[in-house]
């Protein structure tokens, strides 16, 4: 079972990641919260981790495509 501060964790990471997502430090977003999720090994069904895991494919997405996107 996942402790409710691994929950907690994740959720302040996933805040950080994007706070620095949007002041272009990208790698330093993902290096923040790529461990942390990865901790997790299940309640990936959750909204937290749901979050978190999609915040983690933009920043793993290279820029360059996202660019292209915009």
């Amino acid at each position: 079972m996942v402790s409710a501060a691994k929950f907690w964790e994740v959720r302040t990471a996933t805040n950080l990641a994007r706070v620095w997502r949007d002041q272009g430090k990208r790698t330093e977003a993902r290096d923040l919260l790529a461990p942390v999720y990865n901790w997790f090994t299940e309640g990936f069904d959750t909204p937290v981790l749901q979050d978190a895991k999609a915040l983690l494919d933009e920043l793993t997405c290279p820029s360059f495509i996202l660019a292209s996107w915009g």
